[in-house]
């Protein structure tokens, strides 16, 4: 239901709109799964990236210091991305949404690039002859490549979470996070799926020649198709004028927007990133090193793995490790489905008069449904146990001597990202649409404000203005107990851009240690994936003999990684007792 309101002269201007959201579907979770469906394409895309890139680059000659130097473009791409990307479409007119345009275009961009960083040798060597300057080029353009994916695939990122916000009212914000930290256990399920699988056997040589070149053809062809499924999928408001202070900052302040907006965070807000700050420091290497990691501690400690002898060893590691993240991504989806049922959204720890609607038990079992209710851990308690439970894994990880405990190990670290992927974007869903609860304008000059209603599916087309209850904008007619449960996300690119670099910022820190840790620990060319002379003047036969020697790296960096999670855990104690004072 909608709440209609007469714009009043001399106000300020507010944002207007023509039309309302909806989803196709029969069935709330159908629409759900539609929504939150450009995530399986997204995380599949991530999965085959961090899979398979850092062995590729490995492979080309890169030192691991160098090799980490290069994922600064997942940080950089988030930092110049999300909060550009999600002021512009907060502000765009475009007839398709607000969303949308963004997401497919992103789509198409993130596609190209994965083609060319599959065929990089053939393209550089279709110009270039064989010699120094091929490899250097090819290296180059592998680089450049990864760089084109990551700033496209963060704007698909930041848009496809706005969207879910946008179209979402405030009880159904958690609803909607667990839907999509489903489909992301969905797409890391699917994507380690298919690199476990020896694609050349399956496909031959259809879509490539080797292993990498199949993955990142499919990769491409899963985020087209699950981009176009949820821009097909969902309508959007279409925004007809921003707000008078949105119009005055034209697209040279977007920065200085962003910078005001960041330094002036709402408590809560502020809370919510430090706590994302602190996880994404230890989350960094786990996601793109654990792979490597797994496939490294096989060739280390297992006696009859050969190395020298593989015709392979990109694949062969990309295999092993993807087999480990096949059940890590099992763990998370489990965990996502199951979670949400075992944990009280923050809308249920609200103020009884902006809780959604309940219905009552039937006083039979009134008395076991209210203990099992009281039972219930809340959001924040899971988050912060979550990052408990990944700092106890990862301290493990430099003691690690077999396949199996590195396994079990990165398996464990699926229930802490199932939480990871939905807590932070619950918290944040539902502060802003509190902010942004009040009126905003229709096209006829009208405002409203969205009722809570627990059968709304979104499923129905825009309501006609006929059907629409009329109000004044006066402030002293009496606000509905329930008004913050509207949801407008006028704003939402803006502060889930912010989120976002509270994610990438530590992505420069876990970077930057990495490249410490791997220059000291393993200087020089990659023995396990570089066959042949190194840098360092390490031949063939001396392969086994190099890469057992000393502590691994990457199990390092992981350790350095848990303390900083246990920081993210004080941080979300602290946000606790911010939100026991400001409830």
């Amino acid at each position: 239901m909608l709440h209609l309101s007469k714009k009043v002269d001399g106000m300020p201007q507010s944002a207007s709109w023509t039309g309302t959201p909806s989803i196709k579907g029969s069935t709330e979770s159908i629409r759900m799964a539609l929504l939150t469906f450009s995530l399986v394409g997204l995380q599949f895309t991530w999965g085959i990236e961090m899979t398979y890139c850092t062995p590729y680059l490995l492979q080309l000659g890169l030192t691991k210091s160098k090799t980490s130097l290069v994922w600064i473009a997942g940080p950089l791409s988030g930092l110049v991305m999300g909060p550009i990307i999600g002021v512009l479409a907060d502000n765009s007119k475009s007839k398709y949404g607000r969303r949308r345009p963004f997401m497919v275009g992103g789509g198409i961009v993130v596609a190209i690039g994965l083609l060319i960083l599959g065929w990089t040798k053939e393209i550089v060597g279709f110009f270039i002859p064989e010699s120094e300057l091929r490899r250097v080029l090819t290296i180059t353009l592998a680089v450049l490549s990864i760089y084109l994916v990551d700033f496209a695939i963060n704007a698909i990122q930041s848009t496809s979470r706005s969207l879910i916000v946008d179209t979402l009212p405030i009880p159904k914000q958690q609803k909607g996070s667990a839907w999509a930290s489903r489909m992301i256990a969905i797409g890391h399920l699917a994507g380690y799926g298919v690199s476990t699988l020896d694609l050349l056997k399956v496909l031959g040589k259809t879509l490539g020649d080797s292993q990498f070149k199949q993955c990142t053809v499919i990769a491409a062809l899963a985020l087209l198709l699950s981009v176009g499924v949820t821009s097909w999928a969902v309508d959007e408001r279409v925004l007809i004028a921003s707000k008078d202070a949105d119009v005055k900052s034209g697209a040279v302040k977007v920065v200085a927007k962003i910078l005001k907006t960041t330094w002036n965070l709402p408590d809560r807000i502020r809370a919510i990133c430090w706590v994302q700050f602190w996880a994404w420091i230890g989350w960094f290497p786990f996601l793109f090193y654990s792979s490597t990691w797994v496939g490294e501690t096989y060739y280390r400690y297992t006696p009859t793995a050969s190395i020298a002898e593989s015709s392979d060893t990109l694949g062969d590691i990309g295999r092993i490790g993807s087999l480990s993240l096949l059940i890590f991504s099992i763990v998370t989806f489990i965990g996502s489905i199951f979670l949400p049922f075992l944990v009280r959204s923050p809308n249920d720890d609200a103020k009884p008069g902006q809780r959604n609607f309940t219905p009552r038990p039937p006083a039979a079992v009134a008395p076991l449904a209210k203990f099992l209710q009281g039972s219930k851990p809340d959001l924040l308690t899971s988050w912060m146990l979550s990052h408990l439970i990944f700092a106890g894994a990862m301290f493990l990880a430099p003691f690690v001597r077999s396949l199996h405990m590195a396994t079990v190990l990165v398996s464990i670290c699926g229930i802490p990202w199932a939480l990871a992927c939905w807590a932070p974007f619950t918290f944040m869903g539902t502060e802003v649409n509190r902010m942004t609860a009040p009126s905003t304008i229709l096209a006829n000059g009208s405002s409203y404000r969205r009722l809570p209603n627990p059968s709304d599916d979104f499923s129905a087309p825009a309501p006609s203005p006929s059907l629409l209850r009329l109000n004044h904008l006066d402030r002293d007619l009496d606000d509905d107990e329930d008004s913050e449960d509207s949801s407008t996300g006028e704003t939402a690119g803006i502060y889930l851009g912010i989120l976002n670099l509270f994610t990438t910022l530590p992505q420069f820190v876990g970077t930057f240690i990495s490249m410490i840790v791997f220059e000291i620990l393993e200087p020089g060319r990659h023995p396990e994936l570089h066959k042949g002379e190194d840098a360092e003047g390490v031949g063939k036969d001396d392969v086994m003999k190099k890469v057992t020697e000393g502590p691994n790296g990457i199990a390092v960096c992981l350790f350095i990684g848990a303390i900083c999670a246990v920081g993210a855990a004080y941080a979300t104690q602290r946000m606790r007792g911010l939100y026991k004072r400001t409830r």
